[in-house]
């Protein structure tokens, strides 16, 4: 490899890894993503040691399935994917239970703008946001996290998550709405 790792793009760092097991891809690819991918595992989970075994289990898949990286969306988005992926095995695992929450929501359910709008971080106290967030249902919580906090599209979402975009759309605004209305009334602070 004739190029620094870290200046290399990740389509170039992903086919340097595919091909040759390239240790040195790998470190500038986690370097460059491991971080955000912890802190969206925090976010889903509510507990640090899960979310690292977590995205350590992503990293290994990620890594055991490059061929199947088909390039349609960004290394960042697909590696997230396989990040919520190994989430939601761990929940089904943990609950024994998988919540139908997805199947209840209806795209056509009708929401006052005001109340979807993004929430504004100058209003608010940090330490009541994350607690609201953490006490938001699942599924609630993992399109939040994703749009607002991470950034990703709700058409990204909706690959990551096997929904389709007018549902991500949906839960973010009912995720919204329950945020504000913790904000409001009180939120919980002993999440379990």
């Amino acid at each position: 490899m004739t190029a620094q790792p870290d200046s290399e793009t990740d389509a170039a760092l992903v086919d340097h890894l595919a091909r040759a097991g390239d240790a040195h891809a790998f470190e500038a690819l986690y370097r460059r993503h491991g971080e955000r991918l912890y802190a969206t595992a925090v976010r889903l989970t509510r507990d640090g040691d899960t979310a690292a075994d977590l995205v350590h289990d992503a990293w290994v898949r990620g890594v055991e399935s490059l061929e199947r990286f088909e390039k349609r969306s960004s290394f960042r988005t697909w590696i997230t994917g396989i990040l919520i992926n190994c989430y939601r095995e761990h929940e089904r695992m943990r609950r024994r239970e998988y919540d139908q929450m997805y199947d209840e929501i209806s795209v056509d359910d009708q929401l006052d703008s005001a109340s979807s709008a993004p929430l504004e971080a100058g209003q608010i106290d940090r330490l009541d946001l994350e607690a609201a967030i953490a006490a938001l249902p699942r599924g609630f919580r993992q399109v939040l996290v994703l749009h607002d906090i991470e950034g990703f599209t709700h058409e990204e979402i909706a690959e990551m998550l096997g929904l389709v975009p007018g549902t991500s759309k949906s839960q973010l605004a009912r995720a919204r709405q329950r945020v504000r209305e913790m904000l409001v009334t009180g939120v919980p602070r002993d999440i379990p």
